[in-house]
């Protein structure tokens, strides 16, 4: 089983990319709805429901661990990774794929606050030499919004006019969504600025377990592909929400 950990809903875009890549593999979903927004705690604070929700998927049989919350992977990737031995996979903004599309234009970089401050995520961007192409903005409120259920409306759409307008788009052709929650909203980013081109690192971290599975041997061969939801260490019992968002995802 692969365990997937998320601050709340955002991770199921993650998750829904993992169910097309390995369909034959068992997962089991955590959001830690109990602390969601991660956006106004402390790094101290959201290790320790990081950890804590890594020991909990860890105790429930993961094989591997997928931390699909670009927040938690700047606060505790490598402390994680250094700490324990089991295989953790970690989102991370896609500035690679914008950044090899075209170095003529800049590169939009949407996500939390606390991933935009984050020393690995500004040493991702100096890696790929386009600190001056690049501008972040931050988007916390994306994140509430989609914890409400709110994927569109005028509300939506005057907070991303609000945020995002004030720049010159033309000058963008790539808007990185640095965020899981944000990918519930690529299609109205698009809609409204239609210039700019939403990536997220969904695909490329599928694709990452995939490799790290098969080269440890780890792959399941056949399976029936089950899922299972906790919220914050509480197994989920009306599923309702989380089918229906999983169908949002298959749709789109």
């Amino acid at each position: 089983m692969i365990g997937v950990f998320d601050s709340g809903i955002g991770g199921l875009t993650l998750l829904n990319e993992l169910t097309k890549k390995l369909p034959q593999e068992n997962y089991a979903y955590y959001a830690d709805v109990a602390n969601v927004p991660y956006s106004y705690k402390t790094p101290e604070e959201i290790l320790g429901y990081v950890e804590k929700a890594v020991l909990f998927l860890r105790d429930k049989g993961a094989k591997m661990i997928v931390l699909a919350c670009n927040t938690a992977t700047n606060v505790a990737v490598e402390y994680l990774r250094v700490k324990y031995d089991f295989p953790i996979v970690a989102i991370q903004p896609a500035v690679k794929v914008a950044a090899d599309f075209d170095d003529s234009k800049r590169i939009l970089a949407a996500a939390t606050p606390i991933t935009l401050a984050a020393t690995r995520y500004k040493n991702l961007v100096a890696s790929l030499g386009v600190e001056d192409r690049i501008t972040n903005v931050a988007l916390p409120k994306l994140v509430e919004f989609a914890e409400k259920g709110i994927f569109k409306g005028e509300e939506v759409e005057a907070y991303l006019q609000e945020q995002i307008s004030p720049y010159n788009t033309e000058e963008y052709h790539y808007m990185v969504l640095g965020c899981t929650h944000f990918t519930f909203y690529e299609e109205l980013i698009e809609k409204l600025f239609k210039n700019l081109k939403t990536v997220d690192g969904n695909k490329g971290t599928a694709n990452q377990v995939k490799r790290i599975l098969g080269s440890e041997g780890m792959l399941k061969a056949e399976g029936s592909g089950l899922v299972t939801f906790y919220e914050s260490g509480v197994l989920v019992s009306d599923l309702a929400k989380y089918i229906k968002l999983m169908l949002k995802l298959r749709a789109s």
